[in-house]
């Protein structure tokens, strides 16, 4: 590899560390010819400043994917909210309102998901600092908290476990405010934005990660202007196709946002480097001048 300036590349590893910079210049390395495995020698003509340039378009990524990821968690919190109160105020602990897997079906250890998700709820809520806990707690010492409260001491995670458990016809509900999207899609989606969410909170690589949770995108189920992500090389194993659920769910959770705007500008700026490629990311060529990006509304 080549360094230019030892000073400022000795800087960003005591900054930054060396193995976090590593997962960007592994991509760099030469691969075996025969077998394709990753060699300890960096391809001819790497430098420094290539490494760093993806980690700083990186950092930037991952901050704007956090504003989409914040939206779209008020968003969910709200829709389940109203979902589940307008069935009973405290719908959320009463499995007779939620899916039977989640209400009925028991873990290795016994109890039920639903008693288990409760459980770190409670928990939570004894020791939340938060004011709206802390007066709810003092003016109700002997009272559960309805959902549409409950709500709010609920991260992504524990958000998207409480929207795989609820029944059919209320995930249905929830999908009629996201272009009507299936209820599996709003399981499947809830949860790899969970994830996401996770990799960007935790500062880790995002651009070429591959997905974890990947996002159910059946071609019968996912609506018309994500076809082109199911038809691409990666699919739903890449960041892109987790910039797309966002850009959709977005459009109908706030339809004037310009968050898509801000994501084409950012990824103009990719690094301009012949051994790293918005492909790793499952980005198409032609991924800007799909529907998805180009129009709003959206269409039906």
């Amino acid at each position: 590899m080549l360094i230019e300036d030892e000073a400022k590349a000795s800087e960003y590893l005591q900054r930054i560390g060396y193995y976090r910079l590593s997962a960007y210049w592994h991509p760099m390395r030469k691969r075996c010819a025969a077998t394709g495995q990753v060699q300890d020698d960096f391809s001819e003509g790497t430098t420094f400043k290539e490494v760093t340039d993806l980690y700083l378009f990186d950092g930037r990524l991952r901050l704007i994917m956090l504003d989409a990821l914040e939206r779209l968690e008020v968003s969910l919190r709200t829709e389940v909210a109203l979902t589940l109160g307008r069935k009973h105020p405290k719908a959320h602990r009463k499995p007779e309102y939620l899916g039977a897997n989640f209400s009925k079906a028991t873990t290795k250890n016994g109890p039920t998901r639903h008693r288990k998700w409760l459980q770190k709820l409670d928990d939570r809520f004894l020791n939340s600092k938060d004011q709206f806990a802390e007066h709810f707690r003092k003016k109700y010492p002997s009272d559960d908290m309805p959902v549409w409260i409950a709500v709010e001491l609920l991260d992504f995670g524990p958000l998207s476990h409480l929207i795989a458990g609820m029944s059919f016809a209320d995930k249905k509900a929830i999908g009629a405010s996201y272009g009507n999207l299936d209820p599996q899609l709003i399981s499947s989606w809830a949860r790899s934005l969970s994830y996401v969410r996770n990799v960007c909170a935790h500062h880790s690589r995002l651009w070429n990660k591959p997905l974890v949770n990947q996002p159910s995108l059946k071609r019968r189920l996912a609506p018309e202007a994500l076809h082109h992500v199911i038809d691409a090389r990666s699919g739903a194993t890449r960041f892109y196709a987790i910039a797309c659920i966002a850009r959709f769910m977005l459009s109908f959770a706030n339809p004037r946002t310009s968050w898509h705007e801000r994501l084409i500008a950012h990824v103009a700026t990719f690094p301009d480097s012949p051994r790293v490629s918005l492909s790793a990311a499952g980005f198409p060529k032609d991924w800007s001048e799909q529907p998805l990006w180009t129009e709003t509304p959206l269409p039906a």
